[in-house]
């Protein structure tokens, strides 16, 4: 049952449970989002595109004097996210924004609210299948990058097992970094409604803020940039955060905290608009 089929069915004096409600907003949210070919088709070529580059990078690293053998651990793992974070996590970003600017633009966020009055529901339902299908894609193409890069790695016998401290760990936040991203596009795009400036102020929370603090002097750079998304990131990615930045336990919290912060923004602003 899709969203328009709710309102017409709540018109028919049908009033559905809870729980089939949350089924069926969700499944018109999934509907919404997975039959955008667009969509596929700009997912499909950033996959491609950070799984090409991944190698590249591997292969660069591998072919530098000693460079697979006696790299740090710290180095060998981080290396298999490099193109990760520079070329899939900003169109995921991109996409995320669109799920709600996209709506307003073409007025369908009329037909949405009045056929889901509870808008609050509609941002859950959206948040919650973005992020999914964001988690989902982010732990398959990380673990893809971590394997790729390590198999390149393992020809200068340099290469290291899922197994090596701080692996898994740093491999599962890969995708959860993609996740919270994806979040941040989400409520950005519920806030702002335009997607320009959803799309600028989802990338000034992703990267450029993260930018602004290494032009600090240090140490205010680490101690300000651990707050940061992408410095928290590669705390989780590395086997070893470097001196100055948060522990694992605590940048996953960073991490939490941002698209937390951006969908508890976007809450407020929905219910205290027209539209």
């Amino acid at each position: 049952m899709t969203a328009p089929q709710l309102q017409a069915a709540g018109t028919a004096g049908t009033t559905p449970s809870p729980l089939v409600r949350a089924r069926d907003v969700l499944a018109s949210e999934w509907t919404k989002l997975s039959s955008l070919r667009s969509n596929r088709w700009t997912l499909g070529a950033a996959a491609i595109v950070t799984l090409v580059l991944t190698a590249v990078v591997a292969a660069s690293f591998a072919a530098a004097p000693h460079g697979g053998q006696r790299a740090a651990p710290v180095d060998r793992l981080a290396t298999s996210f490099l193109a990760f974070a520079e070329y899939l996590v900003l169109p995921v970003t991109v996409l995320s924004v669109l799920v709600f600017t996209s709506e307003y633009g073409s007025g369908l966020i009329r037909t949405t609210f009045t056929a889901v009055p509870r808008r609050r529901t509609v941002l859950a339902a959206k948040a919650a299948v973005t992020g999914a299908a964001a988690l989902v894609t982010g732990e398959v193409l990380a673990f893809a990058c971590f394997f790729l890069t390590q198999a390149i790695l393992s020809g200068r016998h340099g290469g290291l097992s899922l197994a090596h401290p701080g692996a898994a760990r740093g491999v599962l936040a890969a995708g959860f970094v993609l996740a919270a991203c994806a979040l941040v596009g989400v409520g950005a795009g519920a806030v702002l409604r335009h997607t320009a400036g959803a799309i600028a102020v989802a990338v000034t929370v992703v990267y450029l803020l993260a930018v602004l603090c290494l032009v600090l002097p240090a140490p205010w750079n680490l101690r300000l940039g651990r707050f940061t998304l992408p410095f928290a990131a590669y705390a989780e990615v590395t086997a070893h955060p470097p001196t100055g930045l948060f522990s694992p336990w605590l940048s996953l919290l960073v991490l939490i905290a941002w698209p937390a912060a951006a969908l508890l923004t976007a809450a407020v602003v929905l219910t205290r608009r027209d539209v």
